[in-house]
């Protein structure tokens, strides 16, 4: 949510942010008349309030036909006290839900456009040039299926189409990829966290979740709770109505949790494989921080999840993504790209976002600063390893044989293997 005093004195660095997102900026004056409903409603509501507060000590010190005429007046000023503060009421309501479906500002330095017009910042290794090895690679669902890894086919039987079983190395791989990832984070002060995986619709509407992307989202109606698709939610929702304390620097988790995703929309796309899926795990960092301090915790939170790529062996660029392709909540957005052998591009393994006081200000979340005022805290997140890594994993470190070389920094969790043999063999 932005801030409503921002908003009246500075509509306009709102609605060119809306611009820049590519929305329209019509939401803009509907805030600023729904704000001015509502403070009238209240101004009015809080002037008869302070009228009947005086009758009532009038009507103590009457007698008589004073007495009653009092007494009469105060009760048809209770019921118009009545009436104008279920107006104001409404007023308020009005305002906080079309403030809610406000996107947050973009970020100065972020590129202008849509999916396409990111800017590349960094590459980082080079992709292997199969080519020069004399061998085609064979794409991560192939290679799965020679190491009895990946069975797509019993997974849609049991669950449906996008669903799958992670078997013998497989399992081992992302178990290691995980732990691997929660034992930098706690090298790295974080603090680790098993989540839970169905949150409030305030939890899940409080992080921004459920306006333009609720179709991804799993709603069990009956009990009215979300199923995440990120830690991100549980972790935001961790400190909902609560006063931090960051005097000694931020506050930092590291999540881990299944994940489940619709996928609507997406027909068609990526329907071979592990790439895109309705359920997978993953590993978050997530931070409490001051506004002052958060581009320099996007910055750290990026330099960790590069550490762990760089664990994976992989060749990956990182983009500085667009205006129009950032998710409601964030201000601005790092991706880290890794390349995918058998599709000849570049795909997104991790993203790390600077929400700054989005989130905190729908989740009531603060923090006292050193004149002892509280203001709302900024928060950030980051992945630092998930399912899809596999397929990077695999088609990358892949011999011609169909065996496939284990990072090493992954060994010690397959056992030591330095090479996983295709099964039979």
């Amino acid at each position: 949510m932005i801030d409503a005093k921002l908003l009246r004195e500075n509509p306009d660095a709102v609605r060119e942010s809306l611009t820049k997102r590519g929305e329209s900026t019509d939401l803009v004056d509907q805030i600023l008349a729904a704000d001015g409903d509502r403070r009238s409603s209240i101004a009015a509501f809080e002037s008869l309030r302070a009228e009947q507060k005086g009758l009532g000590k009038e009507v103590a010190q009457a007698k008589g036909d004073e007495r009653t005429a009092l007494l009469e007046r105060t009760k048809a000023l209770s019921a118009e006290v009545k009436a104008k503060e279920a107006a104001a009421n409404e007023a308020e309501t009005r305002f906080t839900e079309l403030s809610r479906a406000l996107p947050n500002l973009v970020s100065e330095q972020s590129p202008v456009g849509g999916e396409k017009d990111f800017v590349v910042i960094e590459e980082v290794g080079k992709p292997r040039d199969f080519a020069a090895e004399g061998f085609e690679p064979r794409d991560h669902l192939e290679l799965g299926e020679l190491l009895g890894a990946i069975d797509m086919e019993r997974g849609a039987k049991v669950s449906g189409a996008r669903f799958y079983f992670l078997k013998g190395v497989a399992a081992q791989l992302q178990l290691g990829m995980l732990q691997l990832a929660i034992a930098q984070a706690v090298e790295n002060g974080f603090t680790p966290m098993i989540t839970p995986t169905l949150v409030k619709p305030e939890v899940m509407g409080g992080t921004g979740y459920l306006g333009a992307h609720s179709s991804e989202v799993y709603h069990l109606e009956e009990d009215d709770l979300y199923l995440v698709g990120t830690s991100e939610v549980p972790l935001a929702g961790y400190h909902m109505d609560e006063i931090l304390d960051l005097s000694a620097g931020p506050a930092r988790y590291a999540g881990w949790s299944s994940c489940y995703r619709r996928e609507a929309g997406s027909y068609g796309k990526d329907t071979r494989g592990i790439i895109r899926v309705h359920q997978f795990d993953k590993v978050e960092m997530f931070s409490y921080t001051s506004i002052e301090d958060a581009e320099a915790e996007h910055q750290r939170l990026l330099g960790w999840e590069k550490e762990m790529l760089d664990k994976m062996e992989l060749a990956y660029r990182v983009i500085d993504t667009a205006t129009g392709d950032l998710g409601a909540s964030a201000y601005r957005k790092f991706d880290c790209e890794a390349w995918v052998p058998t599709q000849g591009a570049y795909r997104e393994l991790t993203s790390t976002s600077n929400c700054t006081d989005f989130q905190a200000r729908r989740l009531n979340i603060r923090y006292r600063d050193a004149e002892g005022k509280t203001r709302p805290v900024a928060t950030l997140n980051g992945t630092l390893a998930t399912t899809r890594w596999l397929v990077a994993i695999l088609e990358t470190h892949q011999l011609p044989d169909g065996s496939v070389r284990v990072p090493a920094a992954l060994r010690p969790y397959v056992g030591g293997r330095e090479v996983l043999e295709p099964v039979g063999r």
